[in-house]
């Protein structure tokens, strides 16, 4: 064994190890601090710690000094990537911690793994084109978290638009039944419980937002916020200016409602209508390759052998 290959299973030996080690040290001291609250009554009632939030913040102490390698220096709470947080509904302030961790981790980890797996392949790389690599997997290792915030992003937004028109239409329900905005908002939370929690939970938060005292107005813009949802926002603009303007709220919901459920047929029928043009790359280059192989593979076959050197 070369050098290069002791000094890379001793890496891999220490991470291994300084992993099963930190995760054995959490383990035991939370089963020791909850022995302890058992025997003296402390952690009877509500306020018996949770593990795995404890859990958390024990890897949040932990990293910390990781993320702040790559944490912007000011201002970044009021950044888009804050916005982009929020409308990924990770609300928890360890968040952008965990997130910035994870892009100087990757971007260190992903270069080292690289150069440790190149030499010891005993493949021969030159100088310039292992930069070349090291540079892309350290890019990409930087990269990663963002594609997977845009990810949750636009998962989390999805949901929420195509739950969207049922939850209006049962806000329009409730107020033409006579409920107020507010009783609309928190009965239409409360049903939706179950088909969209997503959608339910910011219901919930606005509703709470104006038990807290808040006006109907920040309260509505704080949603569209929020969710970042385009739908979501034409409704609180609609909401405000009926408002404020006096109009009938439920000739207005009834309108938004049938322009939403107008929009939704339109985005299903834009995708059925795509499904043609998705199947015709897999049809020309994976279908029709292995049709023409079993139908004329057979006939080419005897047509070689009959017009062979052997044929006559």
């Amino acid at each position: 064994m070369t050098l290069v290959q002791i000094g890379f299973l001793a890496l891999v030996f220490l991470a291994v190890f300084a992993g099963v080690f930190i995760m054995l040290r959490l383990s035991t001291r939370g089963a020791v601090r909850q022995r302890i609250d058992s025997l003296s009554g402390a952690g009877i009632g509500p306020e018996r710690p949770n593990p795995r939030k404890s859990f958390v913040e024990s890897i949040v102490k932990l990293t910390s000094p990781l993320a702040k390698l790559s944490l912007p220096d000011e201002h970044w709470e009021n950044s888009a990537l804050r916005q982009r947080f929020m409308n990924a509904g990770f609300r928890n302030p360890n968040a952008p911690v965990i997130f910035f961790t994870a892009k100087t981790v990757l971007a260190l980890a992903l270069p080292a793994i690289l150069f440790l797996g190149l030499n010891t392949s005993g493949g021969k790389v030159q100088p310039q084109t292992l930069l070349l690599y090291l540079l892309l997997a350290a890019t990409f290792g930087y990269y990663l978290p963002n594609v997977l915030l845009r990810r949750a992003v636009s998962i989390r937004q999805r949901e929420i638009t195509d739950s969207f028109p049922d939850a209006l239409d049962l806000m329009t329900i409730c107020v033409e039944a006579g409920l107020a905005v507010d009783s609309a908002l928190a009965r239409v939370a409360t049903e939706m419980s179950l088909s969209s929690p997503v959608l339910s939970e910011e219901m919930t938060l606005v509703t709470l937002e104006l038990r807290a005292g808040g006006s109907k107005e920040k309260a509505l813009r704080n949603l569209a916020l929020r969710t970042g949802v385009e739908d979501v926002d034409a409704l609180v603009s609609m909401l405000i200016q009926a408002e404020r303007f006096g109009t009938s709220i439920a000739q207005s919901l009834r309108v938004q409602s049938d322009l939403l459920r107008l929009k939704r047929r339109q985005r299903a029928e834009e995708t059925a209508a795509k499904i043609g043009l998705k199947l015709l790359l897999p049809l020309i280059f994976f279908i029709f390759p292995a049709l023409l192989v079993v139908l004329l593979g057979p006939a080419i076959i005897q047509v070689s052998n009959a017009l062979g050197p052997g044929a006559g």
